[in-house]
């Protein structure tokens, strides 16, 4: 049984990631923030977009924030880790 949740949570986290990548690049986009922090605001995009997710999941609480919070801090490093140069801010 404990199998199967942790496979809903990381599914769940899987196809909240595109979302999550997807909202904290338009933060990025928009607002000039220190690059230390940009993990950070993943993981509050991430943590919120899963308890908004309510509709699409019969998951409980706790267990969509944290695949939020998963889905934020892997969809922003992945991100970082791919595209980034890694020289000044966000807004450029």
């Amino acid at each position: 049984m404990e199998n199967e949740v942790l496979n809903n949570v990381l599914t769940f986290a899987s196809v909240l990631a595109v979302f999550v990548l997807a909202l904290v690049q338009l933060v990025k986009s928009t607002v000039n923030v220190p690059k230390n922090i940009v993990p950070v605001i993943g993981l509050v995009v991430g943590v919120l977009v899963g308890a908004a997710a309510y509709p699409f999941t019969d998951l409980e609480l706790v267990l969509r924030l944290w695949a939020g919070g998963l889905a934020g801090l892997s969809a922003t490093g992945l991100f970082e880790l791919a595209f980034n140069k890694r020289n000044g801010g966000t807004k450029e």
